[in-house]
């Protein structure tokens, strides 16, 4: 049986500021990271005891580059998505994936560093005119596979989201968010622990067959608004149509030609 994790940083327990989430901060980033690992390593050893065989993790936080080598757990497989592929090696041979440390989508009320993709320039992406944010976009990357989401955590509007998007999804909420800036998060212990109950549920209902991927209706049209007109001046370049100032649109005939 074969787990994918796919870990961000912002709904990672412990991380309870933005500078903890800044490659540029040294100091803050590191602690970051830190949290970061000890939540991925958590996760992996509840995989491995649900029962998968093998678990590939990966560090999707801007680009990769979080994992500390030293600190990696020997039974996974770790790698970095690159522009062209969000989750390199996922294919029709994994069980489901995990959504590790994720965040709700722009423009969600009380949810901690709340942002799609990019927070300095994306405001609103849609698939087939349905709002998601980065675990709509990450679902529907696996769904290509037919691979199932089957847990994400983070805070609970991203539990909510999780729930609203992709249903009987199971969530582990390690904290709540107090507006965009400030949160509330679970003591590490606890918050570890309730990660892994989750992962090692989720795992074993996966096992059951008791998830469906996220597949959107084919062809299907993705829209992207930006926060301003120059942002979307030269999308055109990268196969987009313009549909106003700051939003653009195409139509794809598969998940995978999804990115901008």
């Amino acid at each position: 049986m074969k787990i994918y994790i796919l870990a961000d940083m912002e709904g990672v327990s412990g991380i309870r500021k933005p500078a903890q989430v800044d490659m540029q901060g040294a100091e803050y980033h590191a602690e970051g990271r830190t949290l970061m690992m000890q939540e991925m390593n958590v996760a992996i050893e509840a995989a491995f005891a649900g029962g998968a065989d093998e678990v590939v993790a990966c560090d999707t936080h801007g680009g990769g580059g979080q994992v500390r080598v030293g600190e990696m757990n020997e039974r996974a497989v770790y790698e970095t998505p690159n522009m062209r592929r969000l989750m390199p090696s996922l294919d029709e041979t994994f069980d489901g994936a995990i959504l590790l440390g994720h965040h709700a989508r722009a423009g969600t009320l009380d949810a901690f560093l709340d942002h799609t993709m990019s927070s300095a320039s994306w405001f609103e992406y849609r698939i087939n005119d349905q709002v998601v944010g980065e675990i709509g976009i990450e679902a529907a990357w696996a769904g290509h596979y037919d691979v199932p989401v089957i847990m994400v955590s983070g805070d609970q509007a991203t539990a909510d989201e999780t729930k609203d998007l992709l249903g009987d999804v199971e969530t582990a909420v390690v904290k709540w968010g107090i507006g965009r800036q400030a949160v509330r998060c679970l003591s590490l212990p606890k918050a570890h622990s309730v990660i892994a109950e989750t992962t090692k549920r989720a795992v074993k209902r996966a096992a059951k067959q008791q998830f469906q991927p996220f597949k959107p209706k084919l062809p299907a049209t993705v829209q992207l608004t930006l926060y301003r007109s120059d942002m979307a001046d030269d999308m055109a370049v990268h196969g987009w149509d313009r549909v106003d100032a700051r939003t653009v649109r195409k139509t794809v005939g598969s998940m995978l030609e999804m990115r901008w």
